[in-house]
C-alpha cells in the first residue's frame, strides 16, 4: 500500500494583543500536534475526501503571533516577498493603541487578495457589513466570538487551510488554461497570416506582383453583379518572342516587367490592370460607352509604342488590344466575357496589330454552337443520351472507399461525347439546369441505395443551389430514394454561396442539421478566406486538382495544397485533395495530411455496374481492376 502523501503546511497568522490569547491559540494548535491529529485527519476525510480514496493526512501548522495590527501588515508583505504567504488570519477587533481591526484587515487585504480572514472578537461595535466593504469579499471573510474552543479553531484553520490551497491550485490551473488559450490564439494568427500569405501567392504573379488571371476573373465577377457599363481589355505584346529569342528570357521578363508598369500608369482611373499569363495582360474598368472604352484602349497602345531600355538594349513596344463591354442587358459570365476580349484581340493582331478590336458576334463560331447545345440538351433525356458515372474517393491510409461522386455524361449524335465544362454552363444560362439536376439527382440516389454503406457526392450548380425551397426539394427526393441524407454529399463551388451570403449560410446550416454532408469543391480558386470557411457549415474542402498538377513543378501551388489542408484540420473539416494522377502526387497530400484523395491514379470514373462491384469490394488497390475499366473517362 502506498504510503499517504506529505501533510500540507498551513500557514496561519495571530494577530491580538492579548498574551492570554496568543497562549490559547498554541495550546489549541498543540493539541493537535499532541493528539487530535487523527480525529483531524478524518474530519478532513469528511470535508474533502471521498469514499474510495486514500486517508487525508491532517495539515501541519505553522503559527506567527503579533501583537498590533502594523506588524500584521508587515508580517502578511514579508510573506508574500519570500513566497511563503499564509493562507489565513486570526485577527482581533480591538488592539490599541494601534490601528484596529477593521484597518488591518483592509490592510492585508489589500496586500493580498486570496488571504482568509477570519476575525475573532468578543464586541459588536463594527457591524460585519462595514468590515465586509473594506476587507471584502465575503466568501474570504468570517467571524468567530470570543471566548473559542479548541474544536472551533483548529477546524476553522483546517477547512480554511484547504479552501486557500485549493483557490491556488484553481488559480494556477486557469493561469495556465489561459496561457494555453493565448498559445491557441497565437497559431491561429499564424494560420490566418500564412493563408493570407498563401492566398497572396495564388492571387499575384511572381514576376509583377500583378494580380494574376484568378485575381482579374474574380474582380471580374464581383464587378458584373454590380449595376452599370464596364469594359474588358485584353492587351499583348507585339513581336515579344523575338525580344525572347534575341536577348534572352531574363531580358522578356524585364520588358514585362516595364509594360506593366506602363500599363498600370497609363490605364483609366479605378481600373485593375492584371498579368493574365506569358505576355498577356488585362485591363477591367467602368466606361460610359464603347467610343470612350476605345480611346482609353488606343492610349494604352500608344504609350506602349515607346522605346523601353532593356538592360541597355533599346527596345521598340507595341501591343494589340481586344475589346469587350458588358452591358447591364447582355452576358455578363466572367469567363465568357474574357474569352470574347480573348476573340476580339485575335481578330486585332490578324488585321496587323497595334490597334484595338471591339468584339461583335461574327467573331465567335461558338455563340452559335451553343445554340445548338442548348437545343439538343432539351431532348437528350428524352432520347437516353445522358448517363452518369462514378469515381471513388478512398482513405487516405487504407485505400477504403468512403464514397463515389457521381459525373454526368453526355453523348450526342453531332459531336460525340460533350465535356460538361461545355453543356453545364449552357444549362446553367436556361432552366434545363434544373431539368438535368433533377436527372442527375434521382439517378444517382437509386444508384447508391445499392452500395453498403458508400456516401454519393452529387454536384449541384449556382442556379440549382438557389432554386426556390432548394433544401425541401433535395430531402423530398432522398426520401422518396429510400437513402439517408448522411449517405448524400453536397458538393457546391464558392461562386454559388456567394451572391447571396447570408441565405446560402441558412441553406447550408439546414442542409446540416437535416443529415447531409457539405463538401466546398475547387476550393482555393475563389473567395476562399478563413472567415468564410468559418461562417458556412461544411464538412470537408476540395482542393482543386490544379493545384495538384503544380505540386511538382511550382513552389507556390505546394504551398497552397499545405496551407489549406492545415487550414481544413485546424477547423476539423476533412480535406479531399482531387485530380491525383500519379503516386508522388498521392504521397506529397497524405504527408501533407489531406484525409481522402480521389483521381485516376486510383481509379477513372466507370459506370454504375462496376462503381457497385468496387462499393462491395470495400477497397481499391490503385494499381489494379480500376485501371482495367475502358471507356469511362469524359
Amino acid at each position: 500500500m502506498a504510503e499517504p502523501d506529505q501533510p500540507e503546511i498551513v500557514r496561519i497568522l495571530v494577530v491580538d494583543d492579548e498574551p492570554a490569547m496568543h497562549d490559547s491559540y498554541r495550546r489549541s494548535f498543540a493539541a493537535v500536534a499532541d493528539g487530535g491529529a487523527a480525529a483531524l485527519g478524518a474530519m478532513a476525510q469528511d470535508l474533502f475526501g471521498t469514499d474510495d480514496a486514500p486517508p487525508v493526512p491532517p495539515p501541519r501548522f505553522d503559527l506567527t503571533h503579533v501583537d498590533q495590527g502594523g506588524d500584521a501588515v508587515l508580517a502578511v508583505a514579508a510573506g508574500l516577498a519570500a513566497n511563503a504567504p499564509f493562507a489565513v488570519v486570526f485577527l482581533d477587533i480591538r488592539m490599541p493603541p494601534g490601528i484596529d481591526g477593521r484597518e488591518t484587515a483592509a490592510r492585508i487585504r489589500s496586500l493580498d487578495p486570496d488571504i482568509n480572514i477570519v476575525i475573532v472578537t468578543g464586541y459588536s461595535d463594527h457591524a460585519p457589513l462595514d468590515i465586509a466593504r473594506q476587507a471584502g469579499p465575503v466568501d474570504k471573510l468570517f467571524y468567530i466570538a470570543k471566548p473559542f474552543d479548541v474544536a472551533e479553531i483548529v477546524h476553522t484553520a483546517t477547512a480554511l487551510g484547504e479552501r486557500w490551497r485549493v483557490d491556488r491550485l484553481l488559480a494556477a490551473t486557469r493561469a495556465d488554461l489561459a496561457r494555453q488559450v493565448a498559445l491557441l490564439e497565437d497559431r491561429t494568427a499564424e494560420l490566418a497570416a500564412n493563408e493570407s500569405r498563401a492566398l497572396h501567392m495564388a492571387m499575384h504573379d511572381s514576376l509583377t506582383d500583378a494580380p494574376n488571371r484568378l485575381a482579374f476573373l474574380r474582380a471580374l465577377g464581383d464587378r458584373a453583379r454590380q449595376p452599370g457599363l464596364f469594359a474588358i481589355a485584353m492587351f499583348d505584346l507585339d513581336r515579344f518572342k523575338l525580344v525572347n529569342d534575341t536577348l534572352g528570357h531574363l531580358a522578356g521578363d524585364r520588358l514585362i516587367q516595364l509594360v506593366y508598369a506602363t500599363l498600370h500608369e497609363t490605364a483609366p482611373e479605378g481600373a485593375l490592370v492584371a498579368r493574365l499569363g506569358g505576355d498577356e495582360f488585362g485591363i477591367l474598368f467602368d466606361t460610359p460607352g464603347e467610343a470612350a472604352a476605345v480611346m482609353a484602349c488606343e492610349r494604352v497602345i500608344a504609350a506602349c509604342g515607346i522605346s523601353f531600355d532593356v538592360f541597355g538594349h533599346s527596345v521598340k513596344g507595341g501591343s494589340s488590344a481586344g475589346l469587350k463591354l458588358a452591358a447591364e442587358d447582355g452576358p455578363r459570365d466572367p469567363v465568357d466575357l474574357l474569352r470574347r476580349a480573348d476573340l476580339a484581340l485575335n481578330d486585332a493582331k490578324r488585321a496587323g496589330r497595334g490597334q484595338v478590336r471591339v468584339f461583335d458576334e461574327e467573331m465567335d463560331e461558338s455563340i452559335r454552337f451553343r445554340r445548338r447545345v442548348e437545343g439538343g440538351l432539351d431532348e437528350a433525356i428524352a432520347r437516353g443520351e445522358l448517363s452518369l458515372v462514378y469515381q471513388p474517393i478512398v482513405a487516405r491510409d487504407t485505400m477504403a472507399i468512403a464514397g463515389f461522386e457521381a459525373l454526368l455524361r453526355w453523348d450526342t449524335e453531332d459531336y460525340g461525347r460533350l465535356s460538361p465544362g461545355i453543356f453545364i454552363p449552357i444549362a446553367e444560362e436556361s432552366n434545363l439546369i434544373h431539368d438535368l439536376g433533377d436527372w442527375v439527382l434521382a439517378k444517382a440516389l437509386a444508384e447508391a441505395k445499392a452500395w453498403p454503406d458508400q456516401y454519393v457526392s452529387i454536384n449541384f450548380s449556382p442556379r440549382q443551389f438557389r432554386r426556390q425551397n432548394f433544401v425541401g426539394h433535395v430531402m423530398e427526393s432522398v426520401e422518396r430514394a429510400g437513402v439517408a441524407p448522411s449517405r448524400v454529399q453536397i458538393e457546391i463551388t464558392e461562386s454559388a454561396i456567394f451572391q447571396d451570403a447570408e441565405r446560402s449560410a441558412e441553406t447550408l446550416y439546414r442542409l446540416r442539421q437535416m443529415g447531409f454532408r457539405i463538401a466546398l469543391d475547387d476550393f482555393g480558386t475563389g473567395y476562399s478566406s478563413l472567415y468564410n470557411i468559418r461562417t458556412f457549415a461544411l464538412d470537408c474542402l476540395k482542393i482543386d486538382r490544379s493545384f495538384i498538377d503544380g505540386m511538382g513543378r511550382e513552389r507556390e501551388s505546394a504551398a497552397i495544397v499545405h496551407s489549406i489542408i492545415h487550414l481544413g484540420r485546424a477547423l476539423g473539416l476533412e480535406v479531399i485533395g482531387e485530380g491525383v494522377e500519379t503516386d508522388a502526387q498521392a504521397q506529397a497530400l497524405r504527408i501533407a495530411g489531406a484525409a481522402y484523395l480521389q483521381g485516376y491514379y486510383f481509379s477513372l470514373p466507370v459506370p454504375a455496374t462496376h462503381a457497385r462491384e468496387m462499393a462491395l469490394a470495400g477497397l481499391i488497390d490503385p494499381q489494379g481492376a480500376a485501371w482495367e475499366a475502358t471507356g469511362t473517362v469524359g
